[in-house]
């Protein structure tokens, strides 16, 4: 067995511990944007902050961006506690557009769409109250929402059709299904 000695004496630690590392991989390119995939369909865009010495404005939702072709026909607003889990949830008939408040959250997304570029892959994306920014997310993609930060998460959806109390257009797979690769650990939540 080599124990990685040098000197004869004395083990070498550094040769040890780096033969067992695994290195980081890249996260972003050189813009400083982040690389992660994203499902196919899946889109941001980045709101605009004015600060001054009294405090800030936000601009969450303006059609005249351009950024998604439906149209703004309802909203609400949800929270999640610390460590909880919202999903795993899927829509056949609107997309979800997420705008984070305040709070960390974890989007976790599934492409079961067979006739996508992104068929079977995971997609995680961090949306920070910190970083203000849109996100949609496409029909027939299943996705769960972690609060992975100390305090309520504060989350509006602007999503592309209007909430139908009497046929809701939300379906449900419990967050340890074994139907989705993904594993929340600890979190708890449905």
């Amino acid at each position: 067995m080599n124990d990685h000695r040098d000197s004869g004496t004395r083990p070498n630690i550094l040769e040890t511990t780096l033969a067992a590392a695994l290195q980081d991989q890249r996260t972003v390119d050189e813009q400083r944007q982040s690389i992660a995939p994203l499902v196919d369909g899946m889109s941001f865009y980045d709101s605009i902050r004015h600060d001054d010495e009294r405090g800030s404005v936000t601009e969450i939702y303006d059609p005249r961006w351009g950024w998604h072709p439906d149209p703004l026909v309802f909203s609400y607003i949800f929270t999640i506690r610390p460590g909880m889990v919202k999903g795993w949830g899927l829509h056949k008939l609107h997309e979800d557009r997420y705008f984070v408040v305040s709070g960390e959250m974890e989007l976790v997304v599934y492409d079961p769409r067979p006739d996508s570029s992104t068929y079977g892959k995971i997609s995680k994306v961090y949306l920070s109250g910190s970083r203000p920014r849109l996100v949609n997310i496409p029909k027939f993609v299943w996705h769960a929402d972690h609060n992975i930060g100390t305090s309520d998460v504060v989350v509006i959806n602007f999503p592309t059709i209007q909430y139908d109390h009497s046929n809701p257009d939300k379906y449900r797979l419990p967050i340890d299904s074994d139907l989705i690769p993904h594993d929340f650990g600890s979190a708890k939540g449905w």
